[in-house]
């Protein structure tokens, strides 16, 4: 019983690794863009005809950063629940014995 609960933290940790992985370069991304988007020139920031455009523009970011704050969220919540399973079934094999 030992063996197979240790094959599945093993799983779980490279799965939470991979989404770790995952979660990271959308991290990247979000900074990536948010640094390119302050470091624009004032000439190209946009005029009163482009406010549709930068409203577009700081939409795609805010969406970007909300989407890896919900990522991080699901990944935390995903490693609770496995940890929590985890941790039952060592309960269980520590009452069989």
């Amino acid at each position: 019983m030992e063996h197979k609960i240790n094959e599945i933290v093993h799983h779980l940790s490279h799965s939470q690794q991979q989404m770790a992985r995952i979660l990271e370069a959308q991290r990247h991304a979000a900074v990536r863009m948010a640094q390119i988007i302050h470091a624009m020139p004032d000439s190209m920031v946009p005029r009163v005809s482009d406010t549709e455009k930068s409203g577009l523009h700081i939409e795609q970011v805010n969406g970007s950063i909300a989407s890896y704050l919900n990522a991080m969220a699901d990944f935390q919540q995903t490693a609770a629940d496995h940890l929590e399973i985890v941790m039952k079934e060592l309960r269980g094999g520590e009452n069989e014995e």
